[in-house]
């Protein structure tokens, strides 16, 4: 199984707007990552241990995000230390269909195989119909909805 995340309203909330609208450079200062313009960006508290959780089962852990500044998302995963856990990266602009078909080329998971977390139901609605099972986050990645793939 691959587990697939997106990024932000997902992972992360970069002061309730997303990592390419934000303000490099980042800075970590008293444990938290704040942007050229004092932002806060904040880790969802469970997502680190689900990361943890996720590779101690040796499951396959990829993230598909359509940022115009996949430099900045990358820098982002490296602050918060979580770029460890992920197997695969697909972030770039476009559609998340190309990031799922670069999976399944990478990956030869077929579609079934693959779970998508996203807090964008257009995204939702799009992946689904490749057959992946797709879950909606509402209020960021929370154990509640990994829950049945630590199993």
């Amino acid at each position: 199984m691959l587990i697939v995340f997106d990024l932000d309203f997902t992972l992360w909330n970069c002061g309730d707007t997303w990592c390419d609208h934000t303000s490099p450079p980042y800075r970590r200062q008293n444990g938290v990552i704040r942007d050229a313009v004092d932002r806060k960006i904040r880790l969802y508290p469970d997502v680190y241990t689900i990361l943890e959780e996720l590779k101690d089962k040796q499951m396959q852990i990829a993230v598909a995000s359509r940022t115009y500044a996949p430099d900045w998302a990358t820098e982002l995963m490296s602050l918060f230390d979580i770029k460890k856990f992920i197997d695969h990266f697909e972030i770039y602009p476009g559609s998340k269909l190309s990031h799922f078909k670069s999976l399944q080329k990478k990956t030869k998971m077929p579609f079934n195989q693959m779970v998508f977390f996203d807090d964008e139901l257009r995204n939702i609605d799009e992946v689904g119909k490749l057959g992946v099972e797709v879950i909606l986050v509402k209020s960021g990645l929370n154990k509640e909805l990994i829950h049945p793939y630590l199993r």
